[in-house]
């Protein structure tokens, strides 16, 4: 088992106009459980808080005119003067940014400490793209209210790949996107309902053979299901029966 003490903590922060709509997902299931045991520490941080004048402005009008308020550049600036440390790597939510994936997933599990900004949804002043993110990210070509669904979806991918944090390591080995592919089909009790039965390789006992149906038959569901991904696949490691 490994010891505490061999346990890479990982600091997140997330700054956010909405505190609320973050804190209650990072309470619950494996991230509640990685931060009660020291792995991780996650704090949230209200951007009004850094706002300015008597009601905490953290937006404004944009320049050359259009609907909505646009995300104040002093106003981010002046918390991550307070937030960012020396191993700070700043990510930014927006629908602009580059498609989150797994292995960014992986890369970031190894950070010490990642800041997360939320954007706004009606955008915010491009000088904090420009110069005061290291990257920007999205989780899909559609627009959401905010930065904070995104934020917490790519933490849930992060931190469930830290050390110490699953209680299987193999969990990890086996999912979907480790090699290009989605998982293989999964089946448990009972073993025949309704007429539907569980694939006889499964219940064989023969592990060479369960081995081999399980990549069969997650090179057949990428292709029917995803096949961008199988595309990809394909081309990485030549062509295949599956």
């Amino acid at each position: 088992m490994t010891s505490q003490k061999a346990l890479k903590i990982m600091k997140i922060d997330i700054l956010t106009m909405h505190p609320e709509l973050c804190k209650s997902p990072l309470e619950h299931s494996i991230i509640s459980r990685a931060r009660a045991q020291g792995i991780v520490d996650i704090n949230v941080h209200n951007l009004h808080d850094f706002g300015l004048g008597r009601y905490q402005q953290v937006d404004d009008t944009p320049y050359g005119g259009g609907p909505g308020m646009v995300l104040r550049l002093d106003v981010v600036s002046a918390a991550l003067e307070k937030l960012v440390g020396e191993n700070t790597t700043v990510i930014l939510l927006e629908p602009a940014g580059i498609p989150f994936k797994q292995p960014d997933a992986h890369r970031f599990s190894t950070h010490k400490h990642l800041l997360f900004i939320c954007g706004h949804y009606e955008g915010l002043d491009a000088r904090i793209r420009t110069h005061l993110v290291d990257y920007t990210f999205s989780i899909g070509d559609y627009v959401l209210t905010g930065g904070e669904l995104p934020a917490l979806v790519m933490i849930d991918a992060i931190v469930r790949l830290m050390d110490g944090v699953l209680g299987n390591a193999a969990s990890i080995v086996d999912e979907s996107f480790q090699d290009g592919l989605l998982e293989a089909p999964v089946y448990t009790k009972p073993r025949s309902y309704n007429g539907w039965d569980v694939p006889p390789v499964l219940v064989s006992g023969h592990h060479a053979k369960i081995s081999e149906w399980r990549q069969q038959h997650a090179q057949l569901r990428t292709k029917e299901l995803r096949p961008d991904l199988w595309s990809k696949w394909l081309e990485k490691n030549g062509d295949s029966d599956g």
